[in-house]
């Protein structure tokens, strides 16, 4: 298994812990909005259910927190690729892949990026990883 191996396939473990974490923060999002409207639907005092909606809160709280440490673990490894010459991998594509169009996107309503275009995103470090 070279390298590029490696890296592809901890791209993707990386891709979908991403997207499992976006989709656990949006899922506790609708469900802290849930609660005070089914308080309210359910003619409940503002004491009822008030522990639930707390916890609620606090699991979007530990998710984002979440979200920001697997953010920084895709500049760790984006860098650590570029630093073993794996350009492609530190770039990586615009949209994942498996993604369909962005919405709103036009398909072709920017600039074309070229392979080798860096993604001034990511911070270009020095750092051992």
């Amino acid at each position: 298994m070279t390298r590029l191996d490696v890296g592809e396939a901890l791209a993707a473990r990386l891709f979908a812990t991403e997207a499992a974490i976006d989709q656990a923060l949006a899922s506790a999002a609708s469900l802290a909005a849930a609660l005070p409207a089914a308080r309210i639907d359910a003619w409940l005092s503002a004491t009822a259910g008030q522990r639930a909606f707390t916890e609620a809160a606090s699991t979007i709280s530990a998710l984002a927190n979440a979200r920001a440490h697997i953010v920084q673990t895709h500049h760790t490894l984006a860098a650590l690729a570029r630093r073993l010459g794996l350009d492609d991998l530190a770039v990586g594509p615009l949209d994942k892949p498996g993604d369909g169009e962005p919405i709103g996107g036009g398909g072709g309503d920017g600039p074309a990026l070229r392979p080798d275009t860096v993604n001034k995103i990511l911070p270009i470090t020095t750092e051992t990883c």
